[in-house]
């Protein structure tokens, strides 16, 4: 008979470490690895939502469809729009915000309540709530005529294309600040206050601190957050959405989310639904693996 087999600690712990895995690795395979596999497979018949024909292979005629598209172009225009335009301040204004709280001694926590509370909602609600502020005569109006001194004047919130791209962006801001403040003010506290201080006895200021000590060491939470935010925009849905089933213009923030949504539900054109979600998957593949190769977040020491 033979002897039982005697592992090793590590071999244990790796074990153990597998089985506490394994439901999330289920998980994960069930309702995100499969459906990426399978929209991937979809993108290459011809499928409709609605029909229960057999659908036929068609290989990559739906790729050249959508790519010769002016529909998928100027949803690809209204993504890069939006997440540019919401992406770079959610950075800036988000650091910014992180270093303010991190340094107050008092009501330090409320701060942080405060502006994290809006990430608790869901997009939808922060959407409705917006809309009833950018109504023609919701508070934004009235606030701006009030400190402009233009009362009466409609700023066209959800009527301009130019001032409905500005709406979305707004809000997903207002929703999204507060998260990813609340990332910048961990990874501030990660730094070591001994490091802060001996540059202080130096003799280095205030930017100086920020410029070659603060900035440096928060390399990995600001890919983190880079990659979160960016992710986050590409994503967008849901307030463009709402915006559009009120009436708003649909061409300027016709992203590509909302239009993979219209494309399976409205034309009921699932194959071409599933051709833009792999081209939003591989593009946010690539650049999520260009901020990681580019920023190298591992080369930080204290």
């Amino acid at each position: 008979m033979a002897a039982p087999k005697n592992f090793s600690y590590e071999q244990k712990k790796a074990r153990w470490g597998w089985i506490f895995t394994a439901p999330g690795l289920a998980f994960f395979s069930i309702f995100s690895f499969f459906p990426i596999l399978n929209a991937f497979w979809t993108s290459l018949l011809n499928k409709k939502l609605v029909s229960l024909k057999k659908p036929d292979f068609v290989g990559l005629a739906n790729y050249a469809k959508i790519l010769g598209s002016l529909d998928f172009w100027n949803s690809v225009s209204a993504t890069a729009i939006f997440t540019v335009g919401c992406f770079l301040p959610i950075v800036v204004v988000g650091l910014a915000l992180g270093m303010a709280i991190h340094s107050r001694r008092r009501h330090n926590r409320a701060l942080q309540l405060v502006y994290y509370s809006p990430a608790v909602l869901s997009s939808a609600v922060a959407a409705l709530i917006w809309l009833l502020m950018l109504d023609p005569r919701g508070l934004m109006n009235q606030g701006l005529n009030a400190l402009l001194g233009t009362p009466g004047i409609d700023r066209k919130w959800l009527a301009d294309s130019a001032m409905v791209r500005a709406s979305t962006v707004l809000v997903y801001f207002w929703k999204y600040i507060g998260y990813f403040t609340i990332l910048y003010i961990t990874g501030l506290g990660k730094i070591p206050a001994s490091i802060r201080e001996a540059a202080t006895i130096d003799g280095a200021g205030g930017w100086a601190r920020f410029r070659l000590i603060t900035l440096p060491l928060l390399k990995p939470t600001t890919v983190m957050v880079s990659i979160m935010a960016m992710i986050q925009c590409l994503k967008t849905f849901s307030t463009q959405y709402l915006f559009t089933q009120r009436g708003a213009p649909q061409g300027p923030i016709n992203v590509i989310t909302l239009n993979i949504y219209n494309t399976a539900m409205r034309d009921n054109n699932l194959s071409r639904a599933s051709v833009m979600s792999v081209l939003l998957f591989l593009l946010m593949l690539v650049l999520t693996l260009v901020q990681l190769k580019t920023s190298k977040s591992d080369d930080v020491t204290y």
